[in-house]
């Protein structure tokens, strides 16, 4: 690839605009919806919620000191008054007051990305009979989703909506082609949005080819991409597993982003054959990770989605961990067919990416019944190139011109320095450590799921909350800050709000719940008002009337103008542990960005993001930060509201329980690492008849936890019945005067005949209509079936 080919690296924050501009329908995804703009609450309704939130957090001396300081910040020309006009100045010509905060608290973050922000899907079992599970599954994925990016990029894929309601559509943009890319002053994201080829990775060596034409249609059949994957295979498992690790460049991505960026650019210094391997990769539409190994287990399973699986052999690392490009969307098959996504979060939310992954997952599904009905519809309107070998028409030069592609995998050959190699050696090591400490376990209840929850009456995200909230009380005996994203895709670049599920409401429910004084009525009483809440809460949230990302808003802007005027007294600018003076990083990981670019679009020329240039690429002078709101003469020492130095602001931000639902058909589970080293990430999906929870912690008692919780799911359940039978309790019979027992409702003849306890135990299963026990007590099931024929005499032996 010659140098003229490498992508560039323009700074720009708007999102990235398709490249193409062809004939759409109403419903394309390329159509920006005309959407309101994310609304700034209220600050009094903003801090009545602050303080709910941290009524069950708090002791009660704790919780009127918090109270006292949100009185002083809400006072009549106080503090809070002041930044929330500045806020909503600054938010007068913004698409999102919230989108440059969120991006840049992300790109600032300064450890490894693995277990910290990647979260990963493992996607349901293949329906389709394979004699080579992986690579064939591998292949249809590929193809499948080419198709995807086909009908993005063309306009022809269906827009989100949520019961009518349009949302936003700007993260798909992000989501093929983009790559994080550290630098020395935090991160920037780079969307290649002409972007045609994929990366194949396999035993940590790097393979790419061509998959698109210039109209990105396919260029490929599965059966073409099948052969591509064998010859990878069959080269890269030349080198034996031992000396895979010593020189997995890929291993690099999942470094601290400062000692990432400094190995990078001296990558890139080091010759110019390292420089654009490492441009093919980051400029790739999404990256293949060919496993060698099959996890055994459902912890195992997990593991290897999440950060990569590890094994020693003879002192040497062989795990999958070596076999992974942290930065970017990838694509995970492993040797026994098992396949998932781990994704770089910064760009797109879980919605988005479960989109893709359910219309891919769909299709597979659509093109095994097309072997059985031929005349099945595909869900994309993709065809393939007249440029693949497998056209049944040629390319008509008037329409599509003259194409070069490479369609033969090619394998990415680096030049390792001695210092390359050390680091990559060092990386091992690290992210080695982390796999140590990370434990993840996985439960799939499937006792009962979200139709048994809707027949009682309750909303199964926030039963299966509540659930989480006894789980934790039971087995800890308090109750901490819990997170729960609530999407708020149906405003102009919205991504989520933070749900807080601990509220004076749910507290009384697991107090209630594991008391020995309260009676089965109370508790179940308890969690249908726990429930309600969080429902009203979810609903609030999704309307952006949430507190988190409101104050962390405000404090973003105090903290601009923090930098404002240490950049005015000469003190701005310099570089310290991989994130740059502009970021303020506190224990809790809250970061008070600097409005620095974050997004970077190809092709273009070159700025760095994040990096506190000018637009000349000039250092700015003092005072020059941008997104202050302080007039340069009259720049004062900024005083930092109380509010953000009270300790329940960090208590509240700290989510000891960080929990996402992420349900779909096409997902077998979902999850991400803890984000706090005492606390749990928690994955869910919730089916019509079972439960998936995927569960990380830095080896707290995960385990024990997923136990307890799968024993209060039996022990609700059970109550639930019992408040079931005795509201439905049939009237006891009577004996009449000449001593035939008769039932109470009807005065008909009851029948002893010893089957009344096996009706009882059916009754317990999932009280669907066609339940044995349900049909047994029907008039009809009572007639004898009449004797036809002659009864024929069997010899016994």
């Amino acid at each position: 690839m010659s140098s003229e080919a490498l992508p560039s690296q323009t700074s720009l924050t708007t999102a990235p605009k398709m490249p193409h501009q062809p004939k759409r329908s109403k419903s394309s995804a390329l159509l920006t919806p005309d959407l309101p703009k994310l609304p700034i609450p209220p600050l009094k309704e903003s801090m009545k919620r602050y303080l709910r939130a941290l009524e069950g957090l708090q002791t009660a001396e704790e919780h009127e000191t918090t109270k006292e300081v949100v009185e002083e910040f809400l006072a009549e020309g106080g503090e809070g008054e002041k930044w929330q006009k500045k806020l909503e100045e600054y938010a007068r010509d913004k698409p999102s007051y919230i989108e440059e905060f969120w991006y840049e608290s992300y790109l600032s973050h300064s450890d490894s990305v693995v277990l910290s922000l990647n979260p990963f899907f493992v996607l349901s079992s293949d329906v389709t009979p394979r004699s080579d599970p992986q690579l064939s599954r591998a292949a249809s994925l590929i193809v499948s989703s080419l198709s995807f990016i086909h009908d993005l990029r063309n306009g022809y894929l269906q827009a989100d909506a949520v019961r009518g309601t349009p949302l936003d559509m700007s993260q798909y943009g992000r989501l093929f082609g983009a790559c994080r890319v550290p630098t020395d002053r935090g991160c920037r994201m780079e969307v290649h949005e002409e972007s045609k080829h994929i990366v194949v990775l396999r035993r940590g060596q790097f393979y790419w080819f061509d998959c698109l034409d210039s109209q990105n249609r396919p260029l490929f059949t599965d059966r073409e991409v099948l052969n591509n994957l064998e010859a990878i295979v069959k080269d890269a498992d030349k080198t034996p597993v031992q000396s895979v690790a010593a020189n997995s460049v890929g291993i690099l991505t999942t470094e601290s982003r400062k000692i990432w960026s400094q190995l990078r650019s001296n990558m890139i210094k080091s010759n110019k054959l390292n420089a654009s391997c490492l441009s093919v990769i980051e400029s790739a539409l999404f990256v293949v990770c060919l496993d060698d190994a099959g996890p055994e287990d459902l912890a195992e399973l997990c593991g290897n989605f999440l950060c990569g699986g590890y094994k020693l052999e003879g002192g040497v690392q062989t795990g999958t961990c070596t076999n992974r490009w942290y930065d970017k969307l990838q694509i995970i098959v492993c040797s026994n067919g098992e396949a998932g996504i781990n994704f770089e979060h910064t760009g797109v939310d879980g919605h988005t990416v479960l989109r893709y992954a359910a219309d891919v997952y769909t299709e597979l599904v659509l093109l095994f019944a097309k072997t059985i009905n031929p005349s099945t519809p595909s869900l994309f309107k993709s065809k393939l190139s007249p440029f693949s070998k497998s056209a049944k028409t040629p390319p008509k030069p008037e329409e599509d011109g003259e194409e070069e592609f490479e369609i033969s995998p090619k394998k990415l050959e680096w030049k390792l320095t001695p210092d390359l190699l050390a680091g990559i050696r060092y990386a091992e090591t690290r992210i080695s450590d982390l796999i140590c400490q990370n434990d993840s376990q996985a439960l799939e209840f499937k006792g009962y799921g979200g139709n048994f929850i809707k027949r009682h009456g309750f909303s199964p995200d926030a039963f299966v909350q509540m659930a989480f909230q006894a789980a934790y009380y039971g087995l800890y005996g308090r109750v901490e800050s819990t997170y729960e994203p609530a999407m708020t895709k149906a405003y102009l670049h919205g991504r989520t709000e933070a749900i807080r599920t601990v509220q004076p409401e749910s507290v009384a429910f697991v107090k209630a719940f594991c008391s020995d004084h309260a009676t089965v009525v109370e508790k179940v009483e308890a969690l249908r008002k726990a429930c309600k809440k969080h429902t009203q809460l979810t609903k609030e949230c999704s309307q952006g009337l949430g507190q988190d990302r409101h104050l962390y808003a405000m404090y973003s802007l105090i903290q601009r103008d923090v930098q404002a005027y240490h950049a005015a007294r000469g003190r701005g600018g310099s570089s310290t542990n991989g994130t740059s003076e502009l970021y303020n990083v506190d224990g809790n990981g809250r970061v008070s960005p600097s409005g620095q670019s974050a997004i970077s679009l190809s092709p273009q020329t070159h700025t760095t993001a994040l990096s506190g240039e000018g637009a000349n690429g000039d250092a700015p002078t003092h005072g020059q930060v941008p997104g202050s709101t302080v007039p340069e003469s009259e720049r004062q020492k900024p005083r930092i509201p109380a509010l953000f130095k009270d300790p329940g602001y960090n208590l509240l931000g700290t989510s000891v329980l960080s929990t996402s639902n992420c349900g779909n058909p096409a997902l077998r589970l979902f999850g991400f690492g803890p984000v706090t080293p005492e606390g749990y990430g928690i994955g869910y999906i919730i089916k019509d008849e079972g439960i998936s929870v995927c569960m990380s912690s830095k080896h707290l008692q995960t385990r024990r936890l997923l136990q307890t919780l799968q024993a209060y799911l039996v022990e609700v359940q059970k109550m639930l019945i019992q408040l079931w039978k005795e509201a439905n309790e049939r009237p006891e019979a009577f004996i009449d005067h000449s001593g035939v027992m008769r039932d109470a409702r009807t005065g008909k003849k009851v029948e002893m005949d010893g089957d009344e306890d096996k009706e009882d135990e059916e009754l317990l299963g999932g009280f669907g209509f066609f339940d044995v026990g349900v049909q047994a007590a029907l008039p009809q099931a009572r007639r004898r079936r009449p004797t036809v024929g002659k009864q024929l005499v069997i010899a016994e032996y």
